[in-house]
């Protein structure tokens, strides 16, 4: 009787044709997130995945990995037994005397006094089916663990059956994972990744949906400090634990800004700003392979992400912009970070490009006409040249490869 790890697809498993391309994609994700860990097995079976890792590697270590790769919906460390060859009696009695010894050691770890036996039969040639399953184990139980009561509706424990081709599997917790896609399944992304909450969240939310991702950060040394990087670095970190390796590009915005500041009024320095780094954002995503550019921004939050800044601001590139957060409040978008723990990182009071030389009272209802017409009086392909040029990359590895 061995221990096995159950994950279940989620999404991917409702992919028709495509499923197992997606299957076979969420197989490899897994298998990098665990590799280090020692002598695992990874296998597809049936529209589940099964893991299968030696017994002096932590269940702790295996969950936590595997929950954290897009893709995995839920998994459950379980005890496969062989029942091939075995009539439907001698199967409840095997699985009855296993489901003993599981639930008289749950007893000794919790104050439980209900339970309840759910049960599953993918193997539609077994005699029994799944009700029966449930009632036949229930009652082994129910007579061996003399403490405990049946409780349908609300059991302090519930014990999982499940009946496949040639094994059955008894298991008691279903630990939850992030779901979405498998990486690299929906191509590449740009994300424009400052110091702050809300474009690690965005990055995070895209890579959800199966999309590699890369990352430009702007800053304004020396009125922006080393430790203000260093901080984009550790977010950066924190987020290729989900998304990956990341490449991160720097890019010091100043030359850019005083650029602006000598030519164009006061209050359409955030406008100008950001148009250029969208317009830069889209030179490194061309160079890189990515297909389009993610921001953070969410509708009305600042000055600069109103709607009708938004539309001044996607008129500076051509390439699809990615708005994940756009509808979400700020309260929602802080609970996302603390839950993919980018949120500690976030609030240290490091400044970045876009706090360097704020108006006091920016425009927050552009005109394009009256933008381009100011951004007219700049040298904006020699800017951007030298902006790009001056771009240095710094490749972020998770941080369980190091």
């Amino acid at each position: 009787m061995d221990k096995v790890y159950i994950v279940r697809c989620g999404e991917s498993a409702l992919k028709g044709k495509n499923k197992p391309h997606f299957e076979r994609m969420l197989v490899q994700r897994i298998k990098k997130n665990i590799s280090e860990l020692g002598d695992i097995a990874v296998e597809r079976a049936d529209g589940l995945i099964m893991v299968r890792a030696g017994r002096d590697i932590p269940q702790s270590e295996v969950v936590k990995r595997v929950g954290r790769v897009f893709g995995v919906d839920s998994m459950s460390p379980a005890l496969e037994i062989p029942i091939d060859g075995m009539d439907a009696e001698e199967v409840m009695q095997v699985l009855g005397a296993v489901a003993v010894d599981v639930m008289n050691d749950i007893i000794d770890r919790r104050d439980i006094k209900t339970f309840k036996v759910e049960a599953k039969r993918s193997d539609k040639s077994f005699e029994l089916q799944s009700p029966q399953i449930a009632r036949s184990i229930g009652a082994i139980v129910l007579k061996s663990c003399k403490v405990l009561s049946v409780d349908v509706h609300k059991p302090d424990c519930r014990l999982y059956v499940s009946v496949r081709r040639g094994f059955a599997y008894i298991y008691e917790e279903k630990f939850p994972g992030f779901g979405g896609l498998p990486l690299g399944s929906n191509g590449r992304g740009m994300v424009l990744l400052s110091g702050g909450i809300d474009s690690p969240v965005a990055a995070f939310l895209m890579s959800h949906r199966g999309m590699n991702i890369d990352a430009v950060h702007f800053h304004s040394y020396p009125y922006t400090s080393e430790r203000a990087f260093e901080k984009v670095k550790r977010l950066a970190g924190i987020l290729s634990d989900y998304c990956g390796k990341i490449k991160l590009f720097s890019v010091n915005l100043l030359p850019i800004q005083e650029q602006i500041i000598l030519n164009c009024p006061e209050e359409e320095m955030t406008i100008h700003m950001r148009r250029f780094m969208m317009k830069i954002a889209e030179k490194l995503a061309e160079m890189n392979d990515a297909m389009m550019l993610i921001t953070g921004e969410s509708l009305g939050q600042v000055a600069s992400q109103t709607a009708e800044s938004l539309v001044v601001t996607d008129a500076a590139v051509s390439m699809p912009v990615m708005r994940p957060l756009i509808a979400m409040d700020k309260v929602r978008i802080m609970e996302i970070a603390e839950e993919i723990g980018t949120f500690e990182t976030s609030i240290l009071p490091y400044e970045d490009s876009c706090s360097v030389f704020l108006p006091k009272r920016p425009v927050t209802k552009p005109k394009l006409e009256r933008i381009l017409e100011s951004e007219s009086r700049l040298k904006v392909e020699k800017l951007l040249r030298e902006a790009v040029d001056s771009a240095k990359i710094t490749l972020i590895s998770p941080r369980s490869d190091k």
